[in-house]
């Protein structure tokens, strides 16, 4: 039995309402390798489907027209009379003629998956697609779903497309990984009951990506799963990473640099730092890759507080990614316990903290709204100050510079007691807001905002400095 589909309500809604529409309709979802796209597709649509083909990765012309030809054969009414196609336009007629055959109410559905696999250079698939769309598709009230995990080929060919698809594209859905209140859902729905620390543990470690939580057993803390799924001979993580960026991406050798690269930097790197550390040439070669890492999902760009554009840090937020380079490869700790071994470590210590603040980074809605200001334009960024002869150096991962004349200062900490503030941080603290003040120049409210795994210990030195103190609980709201 298939369990429900956690969250997607923006992208169901979507999906339902081409169904209703009076117009045919192409919908794009793109998203990264394990998303959950196949899955948000056919629970939506269900047996509404009336024709179904995903592309087989490195398979030539002729394998992919064969699999063509099965899928449509498999239909009762064709068994016994379908030939196999020489080319795409030849089988588009197939399908055309199929599903003139179709006697439903409804629109039609023809879904596509892992297009940029059947689409290969000379294949002549995109421009059988475009005449399927604009010579029948378009006038017989019909629904096109194409999934594609390479985003940046799908944006390329398929949103920008040139050719007979130029705006044909009727609606695009970029499916993201599970913030952390759908992935408490999901694994709920497999009557796994996490507390909130636990499921932090294990999304810092592996994301909201669905395929990989499937993985998580009932009855097993995030350490004893961590352990399973990525350190042993059968986990799943053990060597996802090195399947990951060549499905994705073609020359991914070069796409794994940037990621390395951004991997040994915590507060993240320009492009021209990039480009130093992966020793990758500096044209546009490389602000391809970069692009392509951030369409999809594995990279994010900070333009720091007050900062031009040139100075965009890039971080790596892949949570899977930073956790296999740190911790699973070259290591030869490979047996039951290993996570539970090397997360006493100072590395982990440094890794939690580096983990955290991306996780937040990536749930500022829920900050805003549990600080009540979502009602306020504000921007987030980062801010960092080399230092001068007067001042040293300072770095704030999260700052909120909000409409009504207010600036908050985040502190993000990750620990697993309440956080208690020390005279020595406290005179940290004050020295930062006053440098960052004055470099700044800034005439608005600085708040000191702690948002952190449970609080922080209220004390002397924390009364009259710390303004707003959030708990990791707030990051878990809808």
């Amino acid at each position: 039995m298939q369990r429900p589909l956690i969250g997607r309500e923006k992208e169901t809604e979507i999906l339902n309402g081409a169904l209703i529409s009076e117009e045919s309709q192409m919908i794009a979802i793109i998203g990264r390798r394990r998303v959950g796209k196949t899955y948000l597709i056919q629970s939506t649509y269900a047996k509404k489907i009336d024709f179904e083909i995903t592309g087989i990765q490195h398979a030539n012309l002729k394998e992919q027209l064969s699999n063509f030809t099965h899928q449509l054969a498999s239909k009762d009414k064709l068994k016994n009379q379908l030939k196999s196609p020489t080319d795409w336009l030849a089988a588009f007629q197939q399908l055309i003629f199929y599903l003139k055959q179709k006697r439903v109410k409804r629109k039609k559905i023809v879904f596509i998956d892992e297009l940029p696999w059947i689409a290969s250079r000379k294949s002549g698939f995109m421009k059988a697609l475009g005449y399927f769309w604009n010579s029948w598709a378009i006038q017989n009230n019909v629904v096109v779903v194409i999934c594609g995990s390479a985003a940046s080929w799908m944006i390329q060919n398929i949103v920008h497309n040139k050719g007979g698809l130029h705006n044909r594209i009727t609606k695009r859905i970029y499916l993201q990984p599970f913030n952390l209140q759908e992935t408490r859902d999901f694994l709920k729905s497999k009557k796994i009951n996490l507390d909130h620390y636990q499921l932090t543990q294990l999304y810092m470690a592996m994301g909201g990506i669905p395929h990989y939580l499937n993985e998580v057993k009932q009855g097993r803390s995030a350490v004893q799963n961590i352990d399973d799924i990525c350190f042993s001979p059968n986990g799943l993580l053990r060597d996802e990473f090195h399947q990951l960026y060549p499905a994705l991406f073609e020359s991914s050798e070069k796409h794994i640099l940037v990621i390395r690269a951004l991997s040994k930097k915590w507060k993240g790197m320009t492009r021209q730092e990039i480009i130093d550390t992966s020793k990758l040439p500096t044209g546009g070669g490389t602000t391809r890759i970069i692009e392509e890492l951030l369409t999809s999902g594995f990279i994010s760009a900070y333009q720091p507080f007050q900062n031009k554009k040139k100075n965009t840090l890039y971080r790596l937020t892949d949570e899977y990614s930073l956790f296999y380079i740190h911790f699973i490869e070259n290591k030869t700790i490979h047996e039951k316990g290993a996570w539970k071994q090397l997360s006493q470590s100072q590395k982990y210590k440094s890794w939690c903290g580096y983990a955290f603040e991306s996780m937040c980074l990536k749930h500022i809605d829920q900050i805003k709204n549990a600080l009540q200001i979502s009602g306020v334009y504000s921007e987030s960024s980062g801010f960092i100050y080399g230092g001068s002869k007067d001042n040293s150096g300072i770095q704030i991962d999260l700052l909120i510079d909000r409409n009504d004349h207010v600036i908050n200062i985040c502190e993000l900490k990750f620990y697993n007691t309440p956080f208690s503030i020390t005279k020595t941080y406290t005179n940290n603290l004050r020295n930062k807001l006053r440098i960052f003040k004055e470099v700044t120049k800034t005439r608005k409210q600085l708040m000191l905002t702690f948002v952190s795994s449970f609080g922080i210990n209220e004390n002397e030195q924390s009364i009259g400095l710390v303004d707003n103190s959030l708990t990791m609980e707030i990051l878990f709201e809808k």
